[in-house]
């Protein structure tokens, strides 16, 4: 038996330490949504799990049963899978099931407090909304919250302000952001507006170089200098 007071692993490690498909994938995660390193990226790959796990599961009940329908105890767990995957978000009011199975990180990534922090225009980018939390500028319900990776719920969503006694309050404090951005405010995943920002440098980058004519030295200017005839002169003073 484990002490109570024990802390423990609440996240499962990949099964290949070295996997560059995984390991780019993880890094690019990490950038996104601002993670202090791929411990978060794995804990929201277990909790993932855990809800296909249980899905699978269910599934497997309704495959088996004679009349494809889920009942008695399978259907109130499901009913409460589901119910909680809406509450916070990760899954449509008309998801059923089946949906649970398309999940990825990117779904539980954004519902961390530290993405809905930037999203709700309270910081400039994912990192300072990580700083704001840690250091306590950040509320809920009025009630400081400190832990970047809390889940919230599309109840709590719209509660989440500055902290009474912080000095963000004051709107002319010069870290508070003026807008939000374009891409995040048009719904797009913080992984998909980085991948697009990505494409838009190096699209940026390549215009610039194609407009260069030539890949040599520049011509010189002016007119070409006459031919050297004749030894060279001797500088003065010398023999």
């Amino acid at each position: 038996m484990v002490y109570p007071g024990k802390k423990h692993k609440s996240y499962e490690t990949p099964n290949h330490p070295w996997q560059d498909t995984r390991m780019a994938g993880e890094v690019e995660l990490v950038k996104a949504y601002g993670l202090r390193n791929k411990r978060e990226v794995w804990k929201a790959e277990s909790i993932l799990r855990k809800y296909r796990s249980d899905a699978m599961s269910l599934l497997a009940v309704v495959a088996s049963s004679p009349d494809g329908e889920l009942k008695g105890h399978a259907k109130v767990e499901a009913d409460q899978i589901l119910g909680r995957l809406i509450r916070y978000g990760i899954l449509k009011p008309d998801s059923d099931v089946d949906d649970i199975l398309g999940l990825k990180s990117e779904n539980i990534l954004e519902r961390r407090l530290q993405t809905q922090v930037l999203r709700l225009g309270l910081a400039r980018t994912v990192r300072q909304s990580r700083q704001f939390i840690t250091h306590g500028h950040i509320a809920i319900n009025g009630r400081r919250a400190t832990v970047p990776s809390m889940l919230i719920s599309r109840e709590d969503e719209m509660n989440i302000t500055y902290y009474g006694e912080s000095p963000l309050t004051t709107e002319s404090h010069p870290e508070r952001p003026i807008q939000i951005a374009s891409a995040i405010a048009d719904g797009l995943t913080l992984k998909a507006a980085a991948e697009n920002s990505k494409k838009t440098r190096a699209q940026n980058d390549a215009s610039k170089k194609g407009g260069k004519k030539g890949g040599g030295r520049a011509p010189p200017r002016g007119p070409p200098r006459p031919p050297r005839t004749g030894a060279p002169a001797a500088a003065p003073g010398r023999k």
